[in-house]
């Protein structure tokens, strides 16, 4: 008979700093704009209502974008992670970086890039690894729009996200500013006796009982998770054991 002991569980909070690493363009790091556009021109349902061409074009481009970069050393090593911890991901990173790097938890908070939605039913979403086009319709005839959660609109995965924080015997953040809500307001979920590890070059410091890692997201959380990995629980726990 094996016998599996309760692993560690580990919830992770990326950001864009984790995406600008391999390449993609944010909104964080380019003076409120996003690939040299305007969030209030692309990124509201206000502007998919005044011009929806500009805006599938905006999302067309960063799409194709997209599909030319590769995950980073940081997306690999949250991967690794998983042999020694259950690991869950929430994401405010729009792109599938966290998946092509064989995460196998990743819930996303503002969205997929790669997926296209009715702009009437919010549950009818589909895939979309090409240019979408005003021809683009669902079952019923309504126009398809990115599958994006834009500025002024709800959040509909933060409440699965608050459930998975309260989870965490580790939380690590990533690459965020710790700036935009409801994201941001996730710590607070964090139980008391949690490990906290913040990990980016210039760290959000209004947190308290946190472990500041200045260091850029690839090799920060490459150390960080070398670090949980050599530990003993991590070990015993990464196996079965045998009770014969």
């Amino acid at each position: 008979m094996s016998i599996s002991p309760t692993r560690q569980q580990v919830v992770v909070l990326t950001g864009s700093g984790i995406s600008a690493e391999s390449g993609l363009q944010t909104f964080r790091n380019h003076g409120g704009l996003w690939d040299g556009e305007r969030v209030d021109d692309v990124a509201t349902p206000e502007a998919f209502a005044r011009n929806p061409l500009r805006v599938l074009d905006f999302y067309n481009r960063l799409r194709r974008q997209l599909q030319n970069v590769q995950p980073n050393a940081a997306h690999f090593a949250l991967r690794h992670l998983e042999s020694g911890y259950d690991v869950n991901i929430i994401t405010q990173n729009v792109d599938d970086l966290h998946e092509r790097a064989g995460s196998s938890h990743v819930l996303h908070l503002h969205g997929e890039l790669l997926k296209a939605r009715s702009s009437v039913d919010e549950n009818y979403i589909v895939d979309c690894f090409s240019d979408q086009t005003m021809a683009d319709v669902d079952a019923r005839g309504f126009p398809m729009r990115p599958h994006i959660v834009w500025f002024g609109e709800a959040v509909p995965m933060i409440e699965a996200a608050i459930q998975l924080m309260r989870t965490a015997d580790i939380a690590i953040i990533i690459g965020t500013s710790l700036q935009v809500y409801p994201a941001a307001g996730l710590v607070q979920y964090i139980p008391p006796d949690a490990e906290v590890f913040l990990v980016d070059p210039q760290p959000y410091e209004g947190l308290q009982n946190v472990q500041f890692i200045r260091a850029s997201a690839q090799a920060g959380v490459s150390n960080l998770v070398s670090e949980l990995l050599r530990r003993p629980e991590a070990h015993s726990l990464s196996c079965l054991n045998r009770v014969d």
